[in-house]
């Protein structure tokens, strides 16, 4: 991705989470300059990778095959954390993709926050990491439930779905109806270590530098001085 398209992505974005009515921390309009002044009281936020994400998947085409992230907060599976939650914003696109894939450890609840409808792909794990063909149980607001894998559920503003770990899911927003505001509140998230996509691909994008970055992504944070 060129760092050009990473920084409109952001700024429109914000706009529209303000749109929505939601405040950002004030560490998310930290910029490349302030990070470089700040110290180790900031290394919750540098170790834990929270902050901006936006990814392509490694694909090139965000449009069609991506996903907008804020992490708030966040611990870590690897010590210096004794947090066991972590808490995120999600922006999905109309019929923006964002891949089929399982957590190996992380339980989390994803939920429409408003705008469009969000679409999610439901299947079994299978033998060898395949996607099964066993029904899937699904939890939606205290619903719970069962339907073919390979189920897409439509969660309209306000509903959530609970995905455990080992479930397979992808997402988009429903065409016509708007890009969606979504919520993540779940254990610890590892991006690093805990994704099993059905498809191999990437989880942080390869940035061609055509330009300064107007905010760091999470994984760009310099070391305290």
């Amino acid at each position: 991705m060129k760092r050009s398209e990473i920084n409109r992505i952001i700024l429109e974005n914000m706009d529209f989470i303000k749109s929505r009515g939601f405040c950002l921390p004030p560490f998310a309009f930290f910029t490349p300059e302030e990070w470089a002044e700040k110290g180790h009281e900031y290394d919750e936020i540098r170790r834990n990778m929270l902050g901006w994400d936006v990814t392509d998947y490694g694909r090139g085409d965000f449009a069609s095959t991506g996903l907008f992230l804020f992490t708030i907060r966040n611990g870590n599976l690897h010590g210096g954390s004794d947090k066991p939650y972590a808490e995120k914003l999600l922006i999905s696109e109309e019929d923006q993709y964002s891949p089929m894939h399982f957590h190996w450890n992380k339980m989390e609840d994803i939920i429409n926050r408003g705008g469009g409808n969000l679409m999610v792909e439901l299947y079994s794990r299978g033998e060898n990491d395949t996607l099964g063909t066993e029904p899937v149980t699904v939890n939606t607001d205290g619903r719970v439930y069962t339907v073919p894998s390979g189920t897409v559920i439509r969660l309209t503003p306000g509903e959530s779905i609970t995905l455990r770990p080992g479930q397979y899911h992808a997402f988009w927003a429903e065409k016509g109806h708007g890009k969606c505001l979504l919520g993540e509140v779940s254990m610890v998230n590892d991006d690093n270590t805990d994704n099993r996509f059905y498809e191999p691909q990437g989880r942080f994008p390869e940035i061609e530098e055509d330009c300064p970055p107007v905010y760091l992504l999470c994984n760009e944070y310099p070391e305290a001085k």
